[in-house]
């Protein structure tokens, strides 16, 4: 693993001169079960990213803290488990929440808008581009972007799971240059630093380097955890984001420079958009199972996937449906978008391109339309 902490890697000279940052923020950071939102602890974040911004930055801020900004107006004094009042304190706390940041952000004359998201605005390609022209245009006209999960209306199957996830896809929406994950630890270690003999991760520059990690669930205000935030890394690194994980108590220092936290080198190319919506966002109708060849095929030498590869599917899907690719043994190797409704293709199964109708010889999935997973 890396371990040894260094002053100017290549990942920490990005996030120091990237011009455009989203944050994010955990609940942690900003409300207590008690007291429900700290506005101090809020207005310095808030001066942090204020002075990111003066610095030449664009900013777009993925704020958590909707549920727990709900639960001491309510008289909750604990998180809640069923959906209704989960979504009843969400309901009160973006209202808290949102003023709150406006209010922060007014004292250097800035105006803030609030963004409300859920899976299905970037699981459907309309409602993913629409936020992104709205985020574009709030950024152009100076606006503030605080974005949160719309758990006012989520369910628990159309759930991004964890605001890191859905700060990592909004790096990619808005073509970010970095993303920093401020929360109530100080980076990645190789356990549970609270248990003694955890060692300090530095640099993540490849996936070997996360060997041995083990990463823990949520706290008690939050959905996320280490491992939520592992995997939010991971998949902004993939997309080509450079990621800083470090903790809110050292926002001023994590968005002057990079110095501390964890940094995550990012993919040397970064996926188009659409490759980008095919691997992490969209979501998938059906399942395609693949033979040992078509696996080599669509896998290694990503080409196009044919009829003869194709050993069954699951699922009811139409032409231009977003599908999974799965091997022999059942693991997802690839997502495509499918050419034939799951009907039509019932009869095709197996069959060589020369075995089919002149209308039926087009690949199942081509591999324009194919990423691996």
């Amino acid at each position: 693993m890396s371990t040894d902490a260094e002053a100017i890697s290549p990942a920490r000279q990005a996030i120091s001169q990237a011009r455009g940052v989203v944050v994010k923020i955990g609940s942690s950071a900003l409300t207590s079960l008690v007291g429900g939102l700290d506005h101090g602890r809020l207005d310095v974040l808030a001066d942090a990213i204020e002075a990111r911004m003066r610095a030449g930055s664009d900013v777009v801020v993925v704020s958590s803290g909707a549920v727990g900004a709900g639960l001491a107006p309510l008289g909750l004094t604990s998180r809640p488990r069923d959906l209704a009042t989960k979504q009843a304190a969400a309901s009160v706390g973006q209202l808290a929440l949102a003023n709150a940041w406006g209010m922060s952000f007014a004292r250097y004359g800035r105006t803030v808008g609030q963004v409300l998201l859920s899976a299905d605005d970037f699981a459907r390609r309309e409602h993913h581009r629409n936020a992104q022209r709205t985020l574009d245009r709030l950024r152009s006209l100076g606006a503030i972007a605080i974005v949160n999960e719309n758990d006012t209306v989520a369910t628990e199957e159309l759930r991004f799971g964890d605001n890191d996830r859905l700060a990592a896809l909004v790096a990619h929406l808005v073509g970010a240059d970095a993303l920093v994950l401020l929360s109530d630890v100080d980076g990645l270690y190789d356990g549970d630093p609270r248990k003694g003999n955890a060692n300090f991760i530095s640099e993540v520059r490849r996936r070997a380097d996360l060997d041995g990690v083990i990463a823990g669930a949520g706290g008690t205000l939050g959905t996320g955890g280490m491992a939520s935030k592992l995997s939010a890394a991971r998949l902004a690194a993939d997309a080509g984001v450079p990621v800083l994980l470090a903790a809110a108590t050292d926002a001023a220092t994590a968005l002057a420079d990079g110095s501390v936290g964890t940094a995550f080198a990012a993919r040397p190319n970064r996926l188009s958009a659409r490759k980008f919506w095919l691997r992490h966002a969209a979501d998938s109708r059906g399942t395609l199972q693949l033979d040992a060849g078509a696996v080599r095929a669509v896998a290694q030498r990503r080409s196009s996937l044919l009829a003869a590869g194709v050993t069954g599917s699951r699922g009811r899907f139409y032409a231009g449906d977003v599908v999974s690719l799965v091997g022999p043994d059942g693991a997802i190797v690839a997502r495509g978008i499918v050419e034939y409704d799951s009907s039509e293709l019932a009869g095709m199964l197996g069959r060589s391109t020369r075995e089919l109708p002149a209308d039926l010889r087009r690949p199942v999935v081509h591999a324009d339309d194919l990423v691996k997973v």
